[in-house]
Order: C-alpha cells, then structure tokens, then sequence
C-alpha cells in the first residue's frame, strides 16, 4: 500500500493496480492544487469544492466510482461503511461522512471534514480501532470558511479509538505542534509518501506520521 498526499485532505492509496482517491480539490475551489489521475474508486466526505472534486480522478477509460454519502458499499472486493457525522461550512451544517474500509488486511478510518468531536455511537463502532486514521486538526485557522477539529479535540478523539498510525490533515504549523503536544510527541516522523504492509504497523501504538504534500 502506497499513500501519497496532494494537499488539503487530497489523498491517494494504491495498492497493485487499485487505486483509491479521497477528498479531490475541484477546478471550482480556491486552492492552487491541481492534480489529476486515473481512479478506481473515489470517496468525498462533504460536498463542498475542497472535497468533491470528482473531474480530476478520470484518465483514459479509467473513470471512478463515486462514493459521496453514508452507506455501505463494495466496490471490487472492497467493502466501505460510511456514516454521517457534521461538518461546519461558512457557519452552516454539511453533511460529512466518515469512511471505513479494509485494504489489504489494513484497517482504516478516513474523517474527513469533521467539526464536532461528539459523534454518534454508530460512527464510533465502525471506525472501532483502525489500524490507521486520518483525522483533520487546524480547527478554525485553516480555512475562513471551514470550521474542523482543533488540536485538542482531535487528539482527543485520536487516542479513543486507539489506532496504530495516525495521518494528521488540514493543519498548520501551530495546530501540528500542539497537535503533538497533546499525543504526548515531540515531534514526527515527515516522509514524501508511506509504503505500508501490515507487518510493519505491528508494532506501532498510536504513532504520528506527518505526510508531505507533493
């Protein structure tokens, strides 16, 4: 398993020819990322342009399946819950959904753009304890529009559901230092992208691993 991150929370896992998007930045939204490949499926957690920019995960005849809401899902022997959770956009409620899926025996909970830290029960059993989480920490100084996670939150919500590998998104400086401040470290491990097999995660306990956008 491969994930390489793009900005924002744009990211990618590949494993051998499947390949996973999350979150695409649209044509539509004011950042400056632009990056497009061929997709198998493509999970948007909030309709809203940072998220659900779908046209950029098309090449050739490779068009994604769009998973953009709660439910269950299987795509090519993947099977994703989603379920609903809020997001906070420009002071109005969204619909956010957090995705748990099984890739290659590596259990993983994807948050999205998650502003409130009390979530219903039922996201707590699916998300359980993955093998790794995405979690958002820049609270309300990321994005004029966006309200997320802050740190505190996020690490408190984190360290519930006690994941091997934690991959913070939508963060700062600040934010990603208190972040690590909160999870009890000092600092974390920065790689380009992360090359992951079950084995190696057998040993981590809650570890933060801070990946740079290409």
């Amino acid at each position: 398993m491969i994930i390489t991150y793009f900005g924002e929370q744009f990211f990618k896992i590949a494993q051998g020819d499947m390949v996973l998007a999350f979150n695409p930045v649209s044509k539509n939204s004011k950042s400056d990322i632009s990056t497009h490949f061929g997709a198998d499926i493509a999970l948007v957690t909030t309709n809203y342009p940072l998220y659900n920019g779908i046209e950029q995960l098309s090449h050739g005849e490779r068009m994604p399946f769009v998973i953009n809401g709660p439910g269950d899902y299987e795509v090519k022997k993947v099977f994703i819950k989603g379920t609903m959770s809020n997001a906070l956009i420009s002071g109005k409620n969204y619909i956010n959904t957090i995705y748990s899926f099984t890739l290659d025996n590596i259990n993983i909970a994807f948050l999205g753009a998650l502003s409130d830290p009390e979530i219903s029960k039922e996201a707590q059993e699916i998300i359980d304890s993955p093998d790794i989480l995405f979690i958002p920490i820049g609270g309300k100084n990321i994005s004029k529009e966006i309200s997320l996670l802050d740190a505190k939150s996020a690490a408190k919500l984190a360290l519930l559901f006690e994941p091997k590998l934690i991959i913070p998104m939508s963060y700062n400086n600040d934010s990603l230092k208190m972040f690590l401040k909160e999870m009890g470290e000092e600092k974390a491990e920065v790689v380009d992208k992360l090359t992951l097999k079950l084995k190696d995660l057998e040993d981590k306990e809650g570890e933060v691993i801070i990946l740079q956008a290409i």
